[in-house]
C-alpha cells in the first residue's frame, strides 16, 4: 500500500541535503557537485523509510543494505573522478544559458530539480520497506538483478577509469572489456539496479512503484544518459561515429565488426 506521509517525510530530507550542497557549489562555482549528491539522495530517502519501516520487515532491512552499497560506492566513484578538473561542460551550457544569476537559478533547476526527482524515484525503496515478511521469487530475482547491474556499473567505471589513466591511450577509444559490448555499461548497469528495486517492491505488494523504474529507463536513455553523452561526444569527436556503428549503445550484444584499437576516442 502507498503510504503518502512516509513519502512525503523523505522530500524535506532530500531538499535541505541538496539546499547545503548547493551552497557549496556557490562557493566552489561548481554545479558539479550535484553528481556527486545524486545517489545519496536515495539513501538519504532510503534512511528516512527505514526508520518507519515495520520491525519484522526482511524487506526493509534488505533494501537499505543494496541502496547503502550502490550509493556510497557511486557517490564515491564520482566524486574521485571529478575531483580538480572543474565544472562538468554539461553544467557550463546550462549556467551560460541562464545567466544572469544562475547561481541563485541553480538552486532550483540543478539541485531542487534532482532533488524532486530522487525523491520520486525512491517510490520502490519505500513500497519494498513497508511490507513484512519473507522474500518471495520476485524479491530473490531483484537481488539478482540488482546484483547484475552492479557489476555492469561497477565494472564499467573500474575499466574506463584504468583506460584513461594510460598515457598510451590517448586518441583511442575505449572497446574493450564490456565497452565492447555495449557503449554505456554504467548505464546499463544503472537500468538493471533500479528494475531490480523494483522487482523487490513487486515482491512486497508495490506494483504502483513501476513509475520508478520506467522514469529512470527514461532519463538513462533520453534525457542525462546516453542521448546527452552522445550528442557531446558526438559534436566534439568525430572520430567516435566508427564505435557507435560497430557496438550497441545499451543493451549489451555481440559487436558488429572486429574491434580496432587504433582509432576513435576515449570516451
Amino acid at each position: 500500500m502507498y503510504e503518502l506521509s512516509i513519502h512525503l517525510s523523505a522530500l524535506p530530507v532530500i531538499l535541505v541535503a541538496g539546499g547545503v550542497t548547493w551552497v557549496i557549489s556557490v562557493l566552489r562555482h561548481d554545479v558539479s557537485i550535484v553528481d556527486s549528491l545524486w545517489s545519496l539522495m536515495f539513501l538519504l530517502a532510503a534512511g528516512v523509510y527505514f526508520m518507519q519501516a515495520p520491525a519484522d520487515s526482511a524487506h526493509a532491512v534488505l533494501v537499505l543494505v543494496l541502496a547503502a552499497v550502490w550509493a556510497l560506492r557511486l557517490a564515491g566513484h564520482i566524486t574521485w573522478r571529478n575531483r580538480g578538473v572543474g565544472e562538468d561542460r554539461r553544467y557550463q551550457a546550462i549556467r551560460r544559458h541562464n545567466e544572469p544569476n544562475f547561481r541563485l537559478k541553480s538552486l532550483y533547476l540543478v539541485f531542487g530539480l534532482q532533488g524532486v526527482l530522487a525523491w520520486v524515484i525512491s517510490m520502490p525503496l519505500l513500497a519494498a520497506m513497508l511490507a513484512p515478511g519473507p522474500l518471495g521469487l520476485p524479491g530473490l530475482l531483484g537481488i539478482l538483478l540488482w546484483g547484475a547491474g552492479m557489476v555492469f556499473e561497477t565494472l564499467g567505471d573500474w575499466q574506463l577509469a584504468r583506460f584513461k589513466a594510460d598515457p598510451g591511450n590517448h586518441g583511442r577509444v575505449m572497446d574493450r572489456g564490456l565497452w565492447r559490448y555495449t557503449r554505456h555499461p554504467n548505464y546499463f548497469g544503472e537500468f538493471c539496479i533500479w528494475w531490480g528495486f523494483y522487482l523487490i517492491a513487486l515482491d512486497a505488494g508495490g506494483w504502483w512503484s513501476i513509475l520508478s523504474p520506467l522514469l529512470m529507463t527514461f532519463l538513462l536513455l533520453r534525457v542525462s544518459g546516453v542521448a546527452l553523452l552522445e550528442r557531446d561526444i558526438g559534436e566534439r569527436r568525430p572520430a567516435y561515429r566508427d564505435y557507435v556503428s560497430r557496438t550497441n549503445a545499451f543493451f549489451p550484444g555481440p559487436p558488429r565488426s572486429p574491434a580496432s584499437p587504433s582509432h576513435g576516442e576515449t570516451p
